[in-house]
Formats: structure tokens, sequence, C-alpha cells
């Protein structure tokens, strides 16, 4: 098997098998290396790919985080994670994921009181947490938590709009902490 660049097609490769060539394009990066796409590799050349521990592989394009561990990069839209940790809040950086920005003052104040908006819990959903075991570990109880809060929503289950999707994003932030202090409150 060879792997050469293409004099054809300078954003691709070609991958060459017994008597079977493909090209599989080159995905250009915005930081880090650029990858072979080889989504149509088994369909191409009958092979799979394997790369033991996902080293050599991405899993998707992402314009939200760039990971290099071997480096010990986390970028969250560009910015570096430590950045991010010491001059921005946690709803400055859940902006920052959702909307690609960092927010200014305005949009900032606008956010926070429609997370504000929110934040209550429908009074069923004690029920839920009453009917937990005593000794249910918290992650448990917050993901089931997470879970229950759609059968409050059901008209929002299949959240094809933008704007569904944005309020759904905004009652999870909302809700998140009084979620995760029921469920740490719960098993004492």
């Amino acid at each position: 098997m060879t792997l050469e660049s293409s004099n054809t097609a300078p954003q691709a490769v070609k991958l060459t098998y017994g008597d079977v060539t493909a090209e599989l394009p080159v995905v250009a990066a915005t930081s880090g290396r650029n990858a072979i796409d080889i989504s149509k590799l088994t369909a191409k050349t009958g092979l799979t790919a394997l790369d033991y521990g996902f080293v050599n592989t991405a899993s998707t394009k992402s314009e939200i985080t760039y990971i290099d561990g071997d480096e010990g990069v986390l970028r969250y839209r560009g910015y570096p994670i430590e950045q991010l940790a010491e001059h921005s809040t946690f709803l400055e950086v859940a902006y920052l994921l959702i909307y690609g920005e960092l927010p200014t003052a305005e949009q900032m104040a606008k956010f926070d009181n429609e997370i504000r908006r929110h934040t209550l819990l429908h009074e069923d959903m004690k029920y839920y947490f009453e009917g937990l075991p005593h000794t249910a570990h918290p992650m448990a109880v917050l993901s089931g938590g997470i879970q229950a809060l759609s059968t409050f929503y059901e008209s929002s289950l299949s959240a094809s709009s933008p704007d569904l999707i944005e309020v759904n994003t905004i009652r999870l932030l909302a809700k998140l902490p009084v979620l995760a202090a029921y469920a740490h409150r719960s098993p004492i």
C-alpha cells in the first residue's frame, strides 16, 4: 500500500492497494495538521482503516474545539482554555461556545437575563428526586434529572428550528445548577 500526494488534485492524496487506486481528499486544518478524509475509503477500496488508540484519527471537524493532547493544547473557538479559565465566567464561555464569540456587556446582560428566566424547575420534579434511593450516586441523579426535564418540555423534543435549539440550550444551562444542587443534596 502506498500513500502519496496527488498531482491531479492538489487537495487529495492517492492510495494504491494492489490494482485499486483511490483519491482521498485532504482537509485543511485551521490549527495543527491537515487530515485525509477516509470516509469513502471502504467504498473506494474495500479496505477499512486501523488506528490503534485513534492516535492519528480526528473524529470530526469542529469549529468549537481544538485539542492537541501531545502539546497540551485545548482551545474553544480559538481561545486557549487557560485564558478563558482565568478571564471569563462560566456563562461567558457558554455564550462563546453557543454563539461563536465572547459577548459584549449588552449581549451578556441579555443572555444572563434569559438564563435567570429559565432557572426554576417544574414543581413535579421534586417527585423524581424523592423517588430515588438515598444511596444513589449524584452523577446518576443528575443524569436522570436531565433526562426527566424532557418530559416537561415535550414540544421541544424534535428541535428542528435554530430558535428552539437555542431555547433548549438556555433551559439546560439555566436548570443544570438547580439539578446539580438537588443531586448533591439527595444522598445526604
